[in-house]
This record gives structure tokens, sequence and C-alpha cells, in this order.
């Protein structure tokens, strides 16, 4: 597992990556947000871990850059513990936040977190579902019903695969709102049923798939 560790002060870079490293990550670094957009260009990188206070660009531009051309895991690192700039972070597409100083377990369990929700919508030896109709490229981030093209929002889709690729499990609301929007999320229950609701509404008919198993969650039958 590759992994950008951005932040503009040195001896914070060499410490998270000492931390990484003695988990078996390989670490890239980069001073600023300019930097790691194109190092993030030009690498398979599997997880950001980027500072919000910056020069040149600071974390939340880079941030929001960076989710106009991938779905990479992003997490914030600051030591600002205002919740409001905690919120845009989480508006502009991070995933997770830390506040700084943070423990080397709590930095590992996040990453690792992060890593584990993210993986396990890319593996697998189909690649791609397809049932009446229905198509789910789980690698290329596309989605057909009946030969067109349904535009889902980033957390439509990771919703959609988590639930494909463990086809026939049934999962409580916490379990998803914790699979996909994180340990720290700011969401509730009630935003694992608003998006369930839109979901089925993009997909038509192939929305009948994702059925609702009473007084426990949700599965993909």
């Amino acid at each position: 597992m590759n992994i950008l560790v951005v932040d503009d002060e040195e001896n914070m870079v060499q410490l998270i990556s000492s931390y990484l490293k003695a988990h078996h990550y390989h670490v890239y670094s980069a001073g600023d947000g300019i930097e790691a957009i194109d190092l993030l260009r030009e690498r398979a990188i599997d997880l950001i871990l980027l500072d919000i206070m910056m020069p040149n660009m600071d974390g939340l531009t880079a941030c929001r850059q960076i989710r106009d051309f991938s779905n990479i895991p992003i997490i914030m690192l600051t030591a600002k513990s205002n919740e409001d700039d905690r919120v845009t972070g989480l508006k502009m597409g991070a995933d997770d936040y830390i506040i700084k100083p943070f423990s080397p377990r709590e930095l590992m369990a996040r990453v690792e977190a992060a890593l584990r929700r993210t993986q396990g919508y890319n593996k697998g030896s189909e690649g791609v579902f397809q049932r009446d109709g229905l198509t789910v490229d789980l690698n290329g981030h596309v989605v057909q019903v009946n030969g067109s093209t349904i535009n889902l929002t980033r957390k439509e889709f990771l919703l959609l695969s988590f639930l494909v690729q463990h086809r026939g499990q049934v999962f409580t609301r916490e379990q998803i709102l914790d699979h996909i929007w994180g340990l720290e999320s700011l969401g509730t229950t009630r935003t694992v049923d608003t998006h369930i609701k839109t979901l089925r509404l993009k997909l038509k008919t192939a929305g009948d798939y994702i059925q609702t198993v009473w007084g426990v969650g949700y599965k993909f039958t």
C-alpha cells in the first residue's frame, strides 16, 4: 500500500512516516497541495494524509481539487479542533479527520479503517457485476441500467458497491454508516435511509435488488 503524507512540517512528516513504515506501508511525501496533486497524478497512491495549514495550496483546496479526478481516501490532519473546520473538511470530500496531536495507535487505526472500507469495494475476481439489465463496474466506477449510464454520487456508488460485493448479507444501518461514512461521521442512521431511497430511485427497476430487512437493515439480493 502506498500512502502520501502531505505536510509542510518536516518533523511531522518524518514522525508519521516512521509509524507507517513500521506497519509495512510505502510512504511518499509532499510539502503542499500543489506538490501533492502533481505526485498523485504520477504515482499509484492508496490513501492521503493531508494537513490543512500549508503554504502555496492549503489542504482544503487540495482536497477539493483531488476530488475532481480521484476517489482516493483522504484523512485530514489539523491542529484545529473547531467543529466548523471539521465540517468544512468533510464537505470538501475528506473521509476522516484527525486532530493533532494524535497517538500512533489512533493514526494507524484510522488509516487501516479507511483502507479497509475502500479496498473492499475494488477487490474481487469478478470486477463487473451483471444481472437482469444492471451492470456495476466496480473498478471503472460505472453503473448502467438497461444500457443507460446512471449518475451516482461518490457515496451512492460506494454504498451500491459495498452491498453488491456482499450480496445476500444483511447489514444494519450502523454497520453501513461505519463502512461508508467512517467512525467519525457526522451522519446518522437516517443518512443511510436517505441514500438507500435515492439509490433505489436512480436504479429504477434494479432498485428492487436492494431490500429492506425489517427490524435489521438492508441487503442486496
